[in-house]
């Protein structure tokens, strides 16, 4: 039986709406369920970085799933035939693929997250069993597949990946890319200027091609400038980033309390 919610949002990915997500990298099923409930459209769980299992996918999945809102994707390992299949079948709604330096790795993502005769992936759905559909065609139609954009040849064939067929939209990751471009870190402040011209790029060839164009950002104010300037998706941040975030902000004002008190 298919799902409506994970329908819903293949629908919207592939109609280009907007979408706001965001990025688990702990085993912490129950934060994941309380994170997935707030109203996010998706919930990613990092399996490439992320502190994040096989068994830690399904937990978090599952949990996603639980909350009942947001859909649960996975940035998968590696662009790996057994990677994306895992992820799938245990219950991701799509994948994120790491590492798309050209139409050929595109081509190859997108055959491993689709059925015989669209694709090569293999028949063990598991999980994702309960919304499988009627047919293996229901399936495909429910599995979202995006190729990330962050290495150098990824940037400069960015338009032949995204004419792919079968691919869903491109996702930035800007850490990556600003170091592909040549910066010494993440944070260089040499290369702003050419970053953003890249992601003008990006957003500008991915609307041509008719597929969504996504990026990962550090905050809701710069998610909603990205969306603003024209990606049809976004993902705020981290768990852990936040979770160190807020400790040291309540520590800050506490130590402000002490001192003024004394």
């Amino acid at each position: 039986m298919s799902d409506p919610r994970y329908e819903a949002f293949a629908r919207g990915i592939r109609a280009r709406a907007r979408m706001v997500g965001y990025w688990v990298t702990q085993d912490n099923p129950v934060a994941t369920e309380r994170l997935a409930r707030i109203g996010y459209d998706y919930v990613v769980l990092d399996a490439q970085h992320g502190l994040l299992g096989r068994s830690a996918l399904i937990a978090g999945l599952m949990a996603t799933d639980a909350a009942g809102r947001a859909v649960g994707l996975v940035r998968v390992e590696a662009n790996d035939a057994t990677c994306i299949g895992q992820a799938l079948d245990a219950g991701a709604g799509g994948v994120i693929v790491p590492l798309v330096d050209d139409a050929g790795g595109a081509a190859a993502a997108v055959a491993a997250a689709k059925y015989p005769p669209a694709g090569r992936r293999s028949y063990g759905p598991l999980r994702s069993a309960m919304r499988i559909g009627p047919g293996l065609a229901d399936a495909d139609a429910t599995s979202v597949v995006l190729a990330m954009i962050e290495t150098a040849p990824g940037l400069a064939n960015v338009a032949a990946i995204c004419a792919t067929p079968g691919l869903d939209g491109v996702y930035i990751g800007p850490n990556d890319l600003r170091i592909a471009l040549g910066a010494t870190a993440p944070d260089d402040p040499a290369f702003a200027d050419e970053f953003e011209a890249a992601l003008t790029t990006i957003r500008d060839v991915a609307a041509a091609a008719g597929v969504a164009a996504g990026i990962h950002t550090t905050s809701g104010q710069q998610a909603a400038q990205r969306l603003q300037e024209g990606f049809t998706f976004a993902t705020v941040a981290s768990d852990l980033a936040h979770l160190e975030q807020i400790a040291a902000s309540h520590l800050s004002v506490a130590n402000r309390s002490d001192h003024a008190a004394g």
